[in-house]
């Protein structure tokens, strides 16, 4: 690619702002396009925000100089430009969209105002306006209710106990987090939160959001009962922001499809991050984001071969706590949890300590695993995970659990 090639991103979240610093230290100019007011920062720490540990500062990222605000309405594919709700055009060669997730919002009576916007009280947890409408709004004793109990409203839900929320947690599968736990460490997750005084009711659906002048003041679960709140907050999941693609004509499925070089339909437009779906996998974590930046990055500057061939993603999730008497709550998840008829399973549990490991093998390879409390093994554990290589004959396991074995 020439230096003179313009190369525009659209979307300042992790994926864009890393894509873009990448290019301009491999010399290749980029105008990144943003329709947020902050500076970019690390979507993955807002809960840290909402606890009030960290201040909107310490979790923006180091932008690139030439940053553009404003909202994209659309990509005309034939004069190659983007157009944004200001009138103005930026032309381009390559278009490489960063657009990211949207908050799914479940069809509840009463969700949205006549004039479709979330009443008061009602709030999202995606952006740093959605964190900082909720921060405003949370004080000692207000009743909060969140809607989700994945990864999102897991985060949200602690960080709101610890600013003094009467905080209720509703999810609608049979336990917390179960894309990514087992049971036995969900059970570990759940007591953590009743701890802070939350409660917690699983497998129980939200059909009713109720409000007087404009302002939430309960929720209705599906059997009838009713839930006093002052704050609702939607952790319901998230979509590909894919809706810019879609109208420019581009192949969007679950997300937008893009191939190995991260290009999709069109060879001038690439996607990378949250709206991008690659072999069929959409994967809306920090890590996948920041390689397909990456590879695309080498890509465009170089002109060479790079290409992205998926990401092994472990989830984790830090919940930090220095002004909790319960202290920290680590958590790490990674490949299948659940072992399959043949599969090996070690296990180990300190119901005192409230730690717990798990690893899952399957033809002498490790497939899965997860554990909750002390991390100490959680770097030999991924790598002996992400090589996908046959484990030594010599019980290697139980050295891979301890904490010596990931030292």
């Amino acid at each position: 690619m020439t230096s003179n090639t313009r190369v525009v991103v659209i979307g300042a979240g992790l994926a864009g702002v890393r894509l873009a610093r990448r290019l301009g230290e491999l010399g290749t100019p980029v105008t990144l396009v943003g329709d947020e007011e902050h500076r970019p920062y690390n979507r993955v720490l807002l809960a840290e925000v909402l606890a009030g540990r960290y201040s909107p500062e310490v979790i923006a990222l180091p932008a690139p100089a030439e940053l553009t605000r404003g909202r994209v309405t659309g990509i005309d594919r034939e004069l190659r430009t983007v157009q944004l709700a200001d009138g103005s055009e930026i032309a381009y060669d390559t278009l490489v969209l960063a657009t990211g997730s949207n908050p799914v919002l479940p069809p509840l009576r009463g969700l949205f105002t006549p004039d479709h916007v979330l009443p008061e009280g009602v709030h999202a947890f995606r952006t740093m306006d959605d964190c900082l409408g909720l921060s405003k709004a949370v004080r000692p004793g207000v009743k909060a209710v969140v809607i989700g109990g994945g990864l999102l409203g897991v985060s949200a839900t602690r960080a709101l106990a610890l600013r003094g929320a009467q905080v209720v947690l509703a999810q609608q599968g049979e336990r917390l987090m179960e894309r990514q736990l087992d049971p036995s460490a969900s059970k570990l997750v759940q007591r953590h939160l009743k701890d802070l005084g939350v409660e917690i009711h699983t497998e129980c659906r939200v059909r009713d959001v109720r409000c007087v002048g404009g302002a939430v003041r309960s929720v209705e679960m599906a059997d009838g009962y009713a839930l006093d709140a002052d704050i609702v907050v939607l952790a319901c999941g998230v979509r590909p922001r894919a809706g810019l693609a879609q109208a420019a004509g581009l192949e969007v499925r679950k997300g937008i499809v893009v191939d190995d070089e991260l290009r999709t339909s069109d060879p001038h437009i690439r996607a990378v991050g949250d709206c991008a779906q690659h072999d069929g996998t959409v994967y809306g974590l920090a890590a996948p984001a920041l390689e397909q930046a990456d590879v695309l990055a080498e890509s465009l500057a170089g002109g060479g071969a790079a290409r992205y061939t998926g990401t092994r993603a472990l989830t984790r999730l830090t919940l930090a706590g220095q002004d909790s008497p319960l202290g920290s709550f680590d958590l790490a998840a990674f490949g299948e949890t659940e072992a399959l008829p043949g599969d090996d399973v070690v296990q180990l549990a300190d119901a005192t300590r409230g730690t717990y490991r798990k690893v899952v093998v399957r033809d002498d390879r490790l497939v899965g695993g997860v554990l909750v409390g002390e991390l100490g093994t959680v770097g030999a554990l991924a790598r002996a995970w992400e090589g996908a290589e046959p484990l030594p004959d010599d019980g290697p396991l139980l050295h891979l659990l301890t904490n010596d074995g990931g030292s």
